[in-house]
């Protein structure tokens, strides 16, 4: 069977630590379900279709891993959900491809090296999709706002930051901070406001689930500068829409677009910290800092909810597409070197090579677990 791949890490955990999560404060159930369930269960899809278009059989297409729950036989397939919601894994009939001895009744490692490159790519093409489908439809529904109400609205909250202990949320409006307010009032000049004030109060003027709040937040000092530990957007409440026209959807795919490509750009940064030891593991979310997040945007509206679903989509797409053993794309890599090579590598070298590789990603797994479960008592 497929073996988890990091980027699932970062989504889910074992049963008992989510069962945990889900009893902390502000943390909902629906909202995280329905997102890492869809995401698994497209992703997963992706490489179903990937097999079924090569001609390749598929044995089974599981939520989960484990022992077998419940399901339906589709065809050849048994479509089921598993025991531990640690994933998913799509097996080709007698096959696993994650196994190099493993018998290959339907020629899987005969097929041309294009098929076998759609094969692995498959969740991280369904991946990148999701995100573009999501952001069009949220992009085609600013489109037709005829009427808005300006607000600077927090899309993240980094979990023991100093607004995550100030009470700050994710929904949350932003009405005034300081001497501040908004609408009327430029971004940067906060930003710079609360540089420039680490270690004193700095009010914030909130509108939360429509009623006003104030909260006194308190700025870290870091690198010289006050520090929160926030991101906002400009996303202008909507206060009346008109129907759907065809031109939304053009406006929506551009926004889709933009909106993908500056987010990648915060993701290859922020993996570029990592790799230079520059991140601090307050700015690493595991699985149930993305439970939290994902309940709070479920509760904030369906926009800001679809957003949360594809930049996370577009995420788990990018991190899968990593040359790292054991993700899919350790696999493209290691089929692109032998291609170059025109020699395969030995069976065992294959197999210490994805058995090093599925240990560093279990070690990071543990990992961000543990750092999840130490914020959450801060």
């Amino acid at each position: 069977m497929r073996r988890l791949p990091l980027s699932y890490s970062f989504c889910v955990a074992l049963v008992a630590v989510a069962a945990f999560a889900f009893k902390m404060p502000g943390v909902g159930f629906w909202g995280p379900v329905l997102m890492l369930g869809g995401l698994i269960f497209l992703h997963e899809g992706g490489h179903f279709l990937a097999a079924k278009y090569m001609g390749m059989p598929v044995e089974v297409f599981s939520l989960g891993f484990g022992p077998r729950l419940f399901g339906f036989k589709w065809r050849e397939t048994d479509v089921r959900l598993s025991a531990l919601p640690l994933g998913g894994y799509v097996k080709l009939a007698g096959f696993n491809p994650e196994d190099p001895g493993a018998d290959d009744p339907y020629g899987f490692l005969k097929q041309p090296y294009g098929k076998r490159m759609l094969f692995y790519s498959g969740g991280i093409l369904a991946n990148l999709a999701t995100t573009l489908v999501l952001f069009t439809f949220v992009g085609a529904d600013q489109a037709r706002v005829t009427k808005v109400q300006d607000s600077w609205t927090v899309i993240e909250v980094i979990p023991g930051g100093a607004a995550d202990q100030g009470g700050l949320k994710v929904g949350d409006e932003l009405r005034g901070i300081g001497g501040l307010s908004f609408p009327g009032s430029e971004w940067e000049a906060a930003v710079a406001y609360i540089q420039a004030n680490p270690g004193q109060v700095v009010p914030f003027h909130i509108t939360r689930e429509g009623k006003p709040l104030e909260l006194p937040l308190t700025p870290r000092l870091e690198g010289g500068k006050g520090k929160l530990g926030f991101m906002p957007l400009p996303m202008p409440t909507p206060l009346e829409r008109r129907a759907y026209r065809p031109g939304d959807f053009l406006e929506g795919g551009r926004y889709a677009l933009t909106t993908s490509w500056r987010l990648s750009g915060q993701v290859f940064g922020f993996l570029g910290k990592l790799v230079t030891f520059q991140a601090k593991s307050s700015e690493v979310a595991g699985p149930i800092g993305i439970i939290r997040q994902g309940s709070r945007a479920a509760k904030t509206g369906w926009d800001v909810f679809l957003f949360m679903c594809g930049a996370i989509s577009l995420q788990l797409a990018l991190l899968n597409a990593l040359p790292i053993p054991a993700l899919d794309g350790g696999h493209m890599a290691l089929l692109t070197f032998e291609k170059l090579r025109r020699k395969d590598l030995t069976i065992e070298l294959k197999e210490k090579i994805l058995t090093g590789g599925f240990l560093l990603l279990a070690s990071l797994m543990a990992l961000v677990i543990v750092l999840d479960l130490l914020k959450l008592r801060k």
